[in-house]
């Protein structure tokens, strides 16, 4: 299938190299905002995400490549894509579960492991080496950095992002929104717009809800 990437950095580009690798899509369209006008760069079109409305065509798929997660939601919200045209990036060197649920437009990256019955919302972002155990619960738009543990029974609210190496022990619910600091280790439940940090995770501050 033909796939627009809305956003073209550092994050983009990694994905590309998943599409490229997963060997069933192709890129054919980036589109950022840094984009002022519509321009055709190594044979792949890029302009501004209104034009994305512009070129879409019964065929084509969308993936969010933009690591921000409230970016990702206000996204989905303004642009009102029909949500079966997002599509789900599955690095080849990942192994996923057949019992566990992978939601529209996540992307999971190399060496990920998603266990037994686990599910994984929409819009999510597995990053490199992540782990989700079995029957954790992945809300939409949250991010899962490189490294990091969720051990069986998690429960992630909504846009929740859990740090590089962070690990979550069994049962532990992080809120909606809430952020875990890099290398933490969650040992207790985290409550929505909470920023935790340390071994064990100790909240700091409260997170911006805007």
């Amino acid at each position: 299938m033909d796939i627009f990437l809305i956003g073209d950095g550092g994050h983009s580009k990694v994905i590309q190299d998943i599409i490229r690798a997963e060997g069933k899509h192709k890129v054919i369209g980036l589109f950022d905002d840094k984009y002022k006008s519509e321009t055709i760069r190594r044979g792949v079109l890029s302009g501004p995400v209104h034009s994305v409305f512009e070129r879409m065509q019964e065929n084509t798929g969308v993936v969010l490549a933009i690591g921000n997660n409230r970016i990702r939601k206000n996204l989905v919200e303004q642009l009102q894509i029909n949500p079966t045209r997002f599509i789900t990036v599955i690095h080849p060197t990942a192994i996923v579960s057949p019992s566990a649920t992978i939601g529209r437009g996540t992307v999971i990256m190399p060496k990920v492991v998603v266990n037994a019955n686990a599910i994984v919302s929409d819009h999510c972002i597995l990053n490199t080496g992540s782990t989700v155990e079995h029957n954790c619960f992945v809300n939409h738009f949250t991010h899962v950095s490189p490294s990091a543990t969720l051990t069986g029974q998690v429960y992630l609210g909504e846009g929740v992002d859990i740090g590089a190496a962070a690990t979550i022990i069994p049962g532990m619910k992080v809120g909606s929104w809430s952020i875990i600091g890099a290398g933490a280790t969650v040992v207790e439940d985290i409550e929505a717009n909470q920023t935790a940090v340390g071994c064990p995770a100790k909240v700091i501050s409260k997170a911006s809800v805007n």
